[in-house]
């Protein structure tokens, strides 16, 4: 049976504030995706969600991103190369200080937001985050939006890279996610990105905002855990997929 992963940020409050119902998406994903202290995130969440995805059977990845709070990370902070690199390096590098002392290993990284978009385009920034992932001890995969530079940079430092689509954002024709900003970029009722992404794992093609469709490959879909009705969002994923035979399995072995 054809099998995919199903993934949600997480971890993304600090301090008193709380960001996303974690404890419900844990029961519903295989992987999650942990903020390591820029855009959002400190110690005590990633110990407390490292602990929880851990006792759910949940693999665990990191999630750095710009150190940018007030932006929640969704701002390009005008940064060189090799600072971005080091940035990474130091994010990844917290998270798996975390997790040693939990018990939890870290399976792979996922660039987040701006930074994530940024590199879909731009080689240098991807092989910049791909050299810092490729640093880190434990062999970590890479989790990269599907059909970007990302991916290919990956892929030329020699990581295990694993492309990802999103069930809750529109993309344009030329497979890129809807700026934010726009309106119809993010989608809102269950049932119909459910099928959507659903129709996407059994023929392969994306819808674009606008009309016609694109070729996109997946081993991963995510649901942003911040997003409002997140948790009933991916349990409408995981049934359409669980319905139609598709099994939801980790891409990668935490």
């Amino acid at each position: 049976m054809r099998g995919i992963d199903l993934n949600a940020d997480m971890g993304e409050g600090y301090g008193p504030w709380a960001m996303g119902d974690d404890a419900a998406m844990l029961d519903v994903v295989t992987s999650a995706s942990l903020a390591c202290g820029g855009h959002a995130g400190d110690p005590e969440v990633m110990f407390a969600t490292l602990r929880a995805a851990a006792e759910r059977g949940v693999t665990v990845g990191a999630h750095p991103g710009f150190a940018d709070r007030e932006g929640f990370g969704r701002r390009v902070i005008p940064m060189t190369t090799d600072e971005i690199e080091r940035m990474v390096a130091a994010q990844v590098g917290a998270l798996l200080g975390v997790a040693a002392l939990a018990g939890v290993r870290v399976a792979y990284v996922k660039a987040h937001g701006a930074l994530a978009n940024l590199a879909a385009d731009r080689a240098d920034v991807a092989a910049a985050i791909a050299r810092a992932v490729a640093a880190m001890p434990g062999r970590l995969a890479l989790l990269a939006i599907s059909g970007t530079e990302l991916e290919a940079e990956g892929r030329r430092a020699g990581l295990t890279v694993v492309s990802e689509v999103f069930a809750d954002r529109a993309y344009t024709a030329t497979g890129r996610l809807v700026p934010r900003g726009q309106a119809g970029a993010v989608l809102h009722d269950a049932e119909e990105a459910a099928a959507r992404i659903l129709r996407f794992v059994q023929t392969g093609r994306m819808p674009v905002l606008g009309g016609g469709e694109i070729a996109l490959e997946a081993g991963s879909i995510c649901v942003h855990g911040d997003s409002p009705g997140a948790v009933a969002m991916a349990r409408a994923v995981r049934g359409a997929l669980r319905g139609a035979g598709i099994v939801l399995r980790p891409f990668a072995e935490g």
